[in-house]
Protein backbone atom coordinates (compact mmCIF):
# COMPACT_ATOMS: atom_id res chain seq x y z
CA UNK A 1 0.00 0.00 0.00
CA UNK A 2 1.10 3.09 -0.80
CA UNK A 3 0.01 7.13 0.13
CA UNK A 4 1.06 9.59 -3.15
CA UNK A 5 0.67 13.49 -1.28
CA UNK A 6 0.21 16.60 -3.61
CA UNK A 7 -0.46 20.02 -3.32
CA UNK A 8 1.54 21.98 -0.88
CA UNK A 9 3.67 24.78 -1.17
CA UNK A 10 4.35 28.24 -0.81
CA UNK A 11 1.69 30.99 0.05
CA UNK A 12 0.91 34.35 1.57
CA UNK A 13 -0.33 34.17 5.22
CA UNK A 14 -4.35 34.68 4.61
CA UNK A 15 -4.32 32.51 1.22
CA UNK A 16 -5.02 29.19 0.78
CA UNK A 17 -4.28 25.82 -0.52
CA UNK A 18 -4.96 22.44 -0.98
CA UNK A 19 -3.64 19.03 -0.53
CA UNK A 20 -4.55 15.25 -1.23
CA UNK A 21 -3.33 12.17 -0.83
CA UNK A 22 -4.17 9.02 -2.91
CA UNK A 23 -4.13 5.26 -1.45
CA UNK A 24 -2.92 2.61 -3.76
CA UNK A 25 -2.06 -1.16 -3.51
CA UNK A 26 -3.77 -3.83 -2.23
CA UNK A 27 -6.58 -2.16 -0.34
CA UNK A 28 -9.37 -3.91 0.75
CA UNK A 29 -10.70 -0.91 2.61
CA UNK A 30 -9.83 2.24 4.65
CA UNK A 31 -10.92 3.09 7.75
CA UNK A 32 -9.48 6.37 8.81
CA UNK A 33 -7.64 8.88 6.80
CA UNK A 34 -6.35 11.87 8.14
CA UNK A 35 -3.27 14.50 7.87
CA UNK A 36 -0.78 15.04 10.43
CA UNK A 37 1.88 17.84 10.19
CA UNK A 38 5.20 18.27 11.56
CA UNK A 39 6.73 22.25 12.29
CA UNK A 40 10.32 22.19 12.48
CA UNK A 41 11.45 21.69 16.05
CA UNK A 42 7.65 20.45 17.21
CA UNK A 43 6.21 17.11 17.05
CA UNK A 44 4.02 15.42 14.54
CA UNK A 45 0.54 16.59 15.40
CA UNK A 46 -2.76 15.32 14.24
CA UNK A 47 -4.42 18.41 11.95
CA UNK A 48 -7.21 16.26 10.92
CA UNK A 49 -9.10 13.24 9.88
CA UNK A 50 -12.11 11.49 8.60
CA UNK A 51 -13.74 8.02 9.29
CA UNK A 52 -15.21 6.19 5.98
CA UNK A 53 -17.91 7.43 7.29
CA UNK A 54 -17.00 11.05 6.27
CA UNK A 55 -17.35 12.29 10.03
CA UNK A 56 -14.40 14.63 10.54
CA UNK A 57 -12.55 15.03 13.67
CA UNK A 58 -9.96 18.27 13.60
CA UNK A 59 -7.26 20.63 15.55
CA UNK A 60 -8.25 23.30 17.81
CA UNK A 61 -6.15 25.39 15.95
CA UNK A 62 -7.41 24.45 12.43
CA UNK A 63 -11.25 23.67 13.05
CA UNK A 64 -13.19 26.24 10.81
CA UNK A 65 -10.20 27.23 9.00
CA UNK A 66 -9.42 23.65 7.49
CA UNK A 67 -12.02 21.42 5.44
CA UNK A 68 -10.87 17.31 4.94
CA UNK A 69 -12.82 15.26 2.71
CA UNK A 70 -12.65 11.98 1.21
CA UNK A 71 -13.04 10.07 -1.80
CA UNK A 72 -13.93 6.54 -1.06
CA UNK A 73 -14.04 5.67 -4.69
CA UNK A 74 -10.83 6.85 -5.17
CA UNK A 75 -9.19 5.82 -1.63
CA UNK A 76 -8.67 9.55 -1.72
CA UNK A 77 -8.48 12.19 0.83
CA UNK A 78 -8.21 16.09 0.76
CA UNK A 79 -7.48 18.74 3.02
CA UNK A 80 -8.54 22.25 1.86
CA UNK A 81 -6.86 24.83 4.46
CA UNK A 82 -7.82 28.25 4.37
CA UNK A 83 -6.85 31.51 6.08
CA UNK A 84 -3.43 30.22 6.63
CA UNK A 85 -0.74 31.80 9.21
CA UNK A 86 2.86 31.52 9.74
CA UNK A 87 1.63 28.86 12.36
CA UNK A 88 0.61 26.34 9.60
CA UNK A 89 4.17 26.16 8.59
CA UNK A 90 4.91 22.37 8.59
CA UNK A 91 5.65 19.34 6.96
CA UNK A 92 2.14 17.74 6.52
CA UNK A 93 1.56 13.73 6.24
CA UNK A 94 -0.88 11.86 4.98
CA UNK A 95 -1.62 8.88 7.08
CA UNK A 96 -4.81 6.30 6.61
CA UNK A 97 -5.62 2.93 8.52
CA UNK A 98 -5.97 0.16 5.70
CA UNK A 99 -7.41 -3.19 5.86
CA UNK A 100 -5.63 -5.69 3.50
CA UNK A 101 -7.45 -8.38 4.29
CA UNK A 102 -10.55 -9.55 6.51
CA UNK A 103 -7.98 -9.71 9.61
CA UNK A 104 -5.49 -7.41 8.96
CA UNK A 105 -5.02 -4.01 9.27
CA UNK A 106 -2.10 -1.79 9.58
CA UNK A 107 -1.26 2.49 8.95
CA UNK A 108 0.37 3.44 6.52
CA UNK A 109 2.08 6.92 5.99
CA UNK A 110 2.33 9.26 2.88
CA UNK A 111 5.75 10.81 1.96
CA UNK A 112 5.11 14.15 3.50
CA UNK A 113 4.43 17.45 1.91
CA UNK A 114 6.20 20.87 2.45
CA UNK A 115 3.12 24.14 3.28
CA UNK A 116 5.05 26.71 3.81
CA UNK A 117 3.27 30.24 4.59
CA UNK A 118 5.05 33.66 4.51
CA UNK A 119 3.89 36.46 6.79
Amino acid sequence: VQLQASGGGLVQAGGSLSLSCAASGSISSIDVMGWYRQAPGKQRELVAAITSGGRPNYADSVKERFTISRDNAKNTVYLQMNSLNAEDTAVYYCAARVRTGLFTKNDYWGQGTLVTVSS
